[in-house]
């Protein structure tokens, strides 16, 4: 699991975090990103930036269904983030939830077995 925070979410953030997912991989290896329908994340007749990127990079964009977001197996991992960092908290701000949210990113890369984190994924697996 890979992720960013930023103070803004716009269309240059999208693709300087979409740049970064590629680093990981060789250029060869072709990847997916699963986003919602969020209009940063959009290729539009307006802004074609993120469409011309992905197709220039070997990447694929893959959209869940508006409305459908429990259709998308992503969102059980946003589910866990909420439960294990933000539910019952009150942080001083942006920054301290910033490094929570960090923190656990890289715990949960580090325990992927753990079974409190499996039993909750598999509760918010509806579909």
């Amino acid at each position: 699991m890979y992720g960013h925070v930023k103070k803004r979410k716009r269309r240059g953030e999208f693709l300087e975090f979409c740049r970064y997912l590629r680093s990981l991989y060789p250029p060869e290896v072709r990847i997916a990103i699963v986003c919602d329908n969020f209009s940063p994340h959009l290729t539009t007749k307006k802004d074609q930036r993120v469409g011309q990127w992905a197709e220039a990079n070997n990447v694929e964009i893959a959209y869940t269904p508006t409305n459908s977001s429990y259709l998308n197996r992503i969102e059980a991992h946003f589910t866990v983030l909420r439960e294990f960092t933000l539910n019952g908290t009150d942080h001083a701000g942006h920054r301290q939830q910033a490094s929570m949210i960090r923190r656990y990113i890289a715990w949960r890369n580090r325990n992927t077995d753990n079974p409190r984190l499996r039993r909750i994924v598999k509760r918010a697996n509806v579909a």
